[in-house]
């Protein structure tokens, strides 16, 4: 007998020039990593589109665990702060969508799973805060290499996956400052502390967060396929 795949939907991202031929065309995406490392552990991804915060029960409902990839500031209204930062990279539309898919997925009992700003965002869907500028996390250095240490808590899921240290890459402005009461961290940064990974404590929510990009290191380095392979079969 078939195993049927896990459909896995990945939030979508929007790109208002593309950047193209034809007239600088907007365009909805997702980055390539997590659509081909979901594939290569035998996931079946699929794309929201950022949409309507109503349609997100039928979306939930379509799939079987939730990606929340990286991409702009986490806007500090949903927070209850005001912008301290001079930043044109938000997009309250995605917040607003994303926000009320993890709130369907926790509904459902769906899985998320949260990337860097996906991290970010269901902190603060579930009541935390964020640090709206953090220094040195964005790396010069290419994607596929790392830039810091971090190190990981005894028995958590990373711990199976990266060991109790890591090195991992970093491209990231903002940080989780106040941790919701759902969240226990993970794994920190080691050198400045900054939190680098969550999971929930709540037996009603599965949730696993990381600030680095496995999404671009999938390729080239074990871990980081296996971090996949336990967000599609595991968590």
């Amino acid at each position: 007998m078939t195993t049927l795949q896990p459909i896995i939907g990945v939030a979508a991202n929007e790109r208002r020039d593309a950047g193209d031929d034809m007239g600088h065309m907007a365009i909805s995406y997702n980055p390539s990593g997590y659509i081909k490392a979901v594939q290569l552990v035998g996931g079946l991804p699929i794309m929201i589109p950022i949409g309507d915060p109503m349609h997100a029960k039928r979306y939930i409902s379509m799939i079987d665990k939730l990606v929340l990839a990286g991409g702009q500031n986490v806007a500090p209204e949903f927070y209850g702060e005001v912008e301290t930062i001079k930043s044109s990279d938000y997009n309250r539309e995605r917040d607003a969508f994303e926000i009320a898919l993890i709130n369907e997925a926790i509904k459902q009992n769906k899985p998320i799973v949260g990337v860097c700003r996906g991290m970010q965002l269901v902190n603060v869907a579930l009541g935390g805060s964020l640090n709206q500028q953090i220094q040195n996390h964005w790396q010069e250095k290419a994607m596929t290499q790392t830039s810091h240490d971090v190190l990981i808590s005894k028995h958590s899921p990373l711990d199976l996956i990266y060991g109790r240290k890591a090195h991992v890459n970093s491209f990231h402005r903002q940080s989780l400052k106040q941790l919701a009461p759902q969240l226990e961290v993970i794994a920190k940064s080691l050198d400045d502390h900054i939190v680098e990974a969550v999971q929930s404590t709540d037996p009603n929510l599965r949730f696993l967060g990381i600030q680095w990009h496995p999404d671009f290191m999938y390729n080239v380095r074990d871990e980081d396929l296996a971090f996949f392979r336990y967000a599609v079969f595991n968590l």
